[in-house]
């Protein structure tokens, strides 16, 4: 019984970093960090950048795995309204960078062929999605 809980964890950790590693590589083929890094013009910090996607990952991980209650209501609300801050930004700067490799946004509007106006597009999805998700939270779906 222990041994195949053993073999469970470790089968379950290297398909979570294998996992992991093919969504960072994902991020980094599209260029999301890459330009993130381009335009804050720090790419001499570029180990500090790796170090820190990495342990976010693994605390994102672990939070997600043990639930971690948090004891004090206060803090409990200002980590989240930063990790709401935090993940609102870099959804955005995901979009924004995956529309632009895919050349996802010409395509569309040639189809509809229109001819100004793409950025408003752009706007309207982002609102919306924002607005859909105070409202999934503010309503207690989450």
């Amino acid at each position: 019984m222990l041994l195949r809980e053993a073999f469970l964890a470790v089968m379950g950790l290297c398909a979570g970093g294998v996992i992991a590693a093919g969504i960072f590589a994902f991020l980094v083929i599209i260029g999301v960090y890459p330009r993130l890094i381009g335009m804050t013009k720090t790419a001499e910090h570029i180990f500090l950048y790796e170090t820190i996607i990495v342990l976010g990952g693994i605390a994102g991980n672990v939070v997600d795995l043990y639930e971690i209650p948090m004891e004090f209501p206060v803090l409990a609300q200002t980590f989240m309204i930063v990790m709401g801050l935090s993940v609102g930004i870099f959804v955005g700067c995901l979009f924004m960078s995956l529309a632009e490799t895919l050349k996802a946004l010409p395509v569309v509007s040639r189809r509809i062929h229109l001819a100004v106006g793409l950025q408003y597009i752009v706007l309207a999805i982002a609102l919306g999605k924002s607005c859909g998700a105070l409202l999934y939270f503010a309503q207690g779906i989450g």
